[in-house]
């Protein structure tokens, strides 16, 4: 690089020499031809001449330089920024992974159709993530009720170090949310439906719940456009009324709507409410990296749905669960049978054919998200992730909804789609909870990490080449305070306080029924899974290990 330089500036200096000499010649000559008789004139001229030629042997030189840099230099090529990928999450309330046919499709024939032969439900466009990216076995809430699940999925920590351990408790206000991570990095961040985790007194509660306003919080935890987060309430249809305020409206019949999905009093179905809301702001956000969370109250209860989905499954017979004709035969834990509202005395038809119309009314809503990223050429650059907060027992061990720590109740769907990275049709087999999604996502996104968080960053496994990830990770999950568990992909150890250890064998006895806590051949599992279950919630600073709370084991 040197010797060229310096052979460069040598060719350089000898132009000029030899330019500058031929100069003076040419100058000489002509101050010979010249009138002597009119020095003064000739000077003058000289000068001019001198000066012009000057001038000439400069543009000469850059000239040659130009050229030398053209000939010589490399272009500079300008480095293209990388794009942002966008961010959809849509997390639903209360769903029962069975009831998607993505999983039923992995599932054994008897654990896929507990509810008999005929109990299937066809989910296109949830399952169609699953086909083009990966979906999850043993994913669960590190809570299942809403709002503990919540707060550890936005956050990245179990439940007790949010403040929002228990229904109806808010967040830290010192909470640093995935969102706000992605809002400091320029995206467009906003969240629509149900949040659940700004917590109201209960005179606030019984006010909203005469009132039928929606509480919007004020505090928005990094998604900046929250006009649509929606702290609580599970009614089937809503109002946008004039002075921009959202009004609940209970039913517990579908109504009849025109083609817009609107009554003749303005009312909309919740769940098409929040979509299109959603598809607003993605069209006014597609040209900016965006994050987008639609939270959408069903399948919850009070299991109203409108047509054509109320009718969709009106001739379906469904059979009891084997789990609820047997259970009074068996003992349960007492941990998975509390004393309360949510034991099923009697078996009910039509609660589950609401339930499966108000997944496949889901779906569709899933379906037109999907179609406006294809549409706008976004589906490479966009991560679609869909989950839930928890699950549905859905008569399960005769039971209804959550709080338990069967798989039903605890294990949620969770199916995710990123092309750029995600090898398509991935299986993984590998124990998460809700706490491990803030630290997985933000680093799929090469965004910055939420500091000290408890749930772990896998998004290498996400990544790899492997078609099917199979691993015995061991993590835990736990109610508000009278039961723990420690859950791999094979094994559930339930910890409470009323009563000795439980353990299942979730590959031999998928139905949860037996205890094998002292059974032969198990004795070294059930020492790793209490082990790491000690070890993790010390780790964690759970509260809920020591002193007067300690676990019996």
């Amino acid at each position: 690089m040197l010797l060229k330089l310096v052979t460069n500036i040598n060719k350089r200096v000898r132009f000029f020499v030899k330019s500058y000499s031929f100069g003076l010649n040419f100058l000489f000559l002509f101050s010979l031809i010249r009138n002597n008789n009119d020095k003064m004139k000739t000077t003058n001229l000289f000068q001019k001449v001198l000066f012009l030629f000057i001038i000439l042997c400069f543009l000469s030189f850059i000239k040659i330089n130009k050229h030398s840099n053209e000939k010589n230099s490399k272009p500079i090529l300008k480095e293209k920024v990388k794009p942002k990928p966008n961010l959809i999450i849509i997390q639903t309330d209360e769903h029962n992974f069975r009831t998607l046919s993505a999983y039923q499709k992995l599932l054994s024939k008897d654990q896929a159709l507990v509810w008999g032969e005929n109990a299937k439900i066809e989910t296109p466009f949830i399952d169609s993530l699953a086909e083009e990216g990966a979906i999850y076995t043993s994913y669960y809430s590190t809570s299942p009720v809403c709002t503990p699940s919540r707060a550890s999925f936005v956050s990245g920590l179990y439940p007790y170090a949010t403040g929002a351990d228990k229904n109806d408790n808010p967040l830290k206000d010192n909470i640093v949310t995935f969102a706000e991570i992605l809002r400091r990095d320029g995206y467009a961040t906003s969240y629509v439906g149900k949040w659940h985790l700004e917590g109201r007194s209960k005179k606030e509660l019984a006010n909203d719940k005469k009132s039928k306003i929606c509480f919007i919080p004020e505090r928005k935890f990094g998604f900046t456009d929250n006009r649509f987060m929606i702290n609580n309430g599970h009614s089937p249809y809503i109002k946008e009324l004039k002075d921009g305020r959202l009004k609940f409206v209970n039913g517990k019949k579908s109504r009849e709507l025109d083609k817009n999905g609107k009554s003749k009093d303005g009312l909309q179905y919740l769940t098409d409410f929040l979509t299109d809301k959603s598809l607003e702001i993605l069209e006014r956000d597609k040209n900016e990296p965006f994050c987008l969370m639609l939270s959408i109250p069903d399948p919850h209860t009070p299991n109203v749905s409108r047509e054509p989905y109320t009718s969709m499954y009106k001739n379906m017979k469904f059979e009891i669960p084997e789990t609820m004709r047997v259970i009074t035969d068996i003992e349960r834990p007492k941990s998975g049978s509390p004393k309360n509202k949510n034991e099923a005395k009697e078996f009910n038809q039509t609660y589950l054919r609401n339930y499966f119309g108000m997944v496949k009314s889901i779906d569709d809503s899933v379906g037109r998200i999907l179609k406006f990223l294809k549409d706008n050429n976004l589906e490479k650059n966009t991560i679609v992730v869909f989950t839930s907060d928890h699950g549905d027992m859905l008569f399960e061990h005769k039971r209804r909804n959550k709080s338990v720590p069967y798989e039903s109740s605890s294990r949620i769907p969770f199916l995710i789609k990123y092309p750029k990275k995600i090898k398509a049709g991935k299986v993984i087999h590998k124990a998460y909870t809700t706490a491990d999604f803030a630290p997985t996502i933000l680093s799929l996104m090469d965004a910055k990490p939420i500091p000290n968080t408890h749930g772990i960053d896998d998004s290498k496994v996400l990544q790899n080449n492997q078609k099917e990830v199979f691993s015995e990770r061991i993590t835990y999950t736990r109610n508000t305070s009278t039961w723990v568990t420690a859950v791999s992909d094979n094994y559930k150890l339930i910890l409470s306080k009323k009563e000795k250890p439980w353990l299942f064998d979730l590959k031999k006895d998928p139905n949860e029924l037996y205890n094998v806590y002292n059974k032969k051949g198990y004795k070294d599992i059930s020492s790793k899974m209490l082990q790491e279950l000690k070890k993790q919630m010390t780790v964690y600073k759970d509260p809920h290990f020591k002193g007067k709370q300690a676990f019996n084991y």
